[in-house]
């Protein structure tokens, strides 16, 4: 099993930065892809980013793109998204996942584990 904790969420100007950390315990991180997804008041879940094991290979949603990285550093079982140029449309809880599956995927369908989400507002 992996438990996995969120941070580094808040309030934010349009323009402005956050980094996000998904931390992880349990059993081996570095065995486990690692998603990162979004859901907005009234709105379903949204496929946000995905890092491979190794963290070679990434996927990020178009909507991010050019904004957003994903990293992660298994020797500290920690998963990071950062977020630059955040817009107003960027408001969400924002959830990491771990899964077991063998290739990065956008489905939510796909991750196990998921940590209790970090509240991220963007203010205009």
């Amino acid at each position: 099993q992996v438990q996995l904790v969120e941070s580094g969420g808040g309030l934010v100007q349009a323009g402005g930065s956050l980094r996000l950390s998904c931390a992880a315990s349990g059993r081996t991180f570095s065995s486990y892809v690692v998603g990162w997804f979004r859901q907005a008041p009234g709105k379903e879940r949204e496929f946000v980013a995905a890092i491979s094991r190794n963290g070679w290979a990434h996927i990020l949603a178009d909507s991010v793109k050019g904004r957003f990285t994903v990293s992660r550093d298994n020797a500290k079982n920690t998963v990071y998204l950062q977020m630059n140029s955040l817009k107003p449309e960027d408001t969400a809880v924002y959830y990491c996942a771990a899964g077991s599956t063998t290739y990065v995927s956008r489905s939510y369908t796909e991750y196990d584990y998921w940590g209790q989400g970090t509240q991220v507002t963007v203010s205009s």
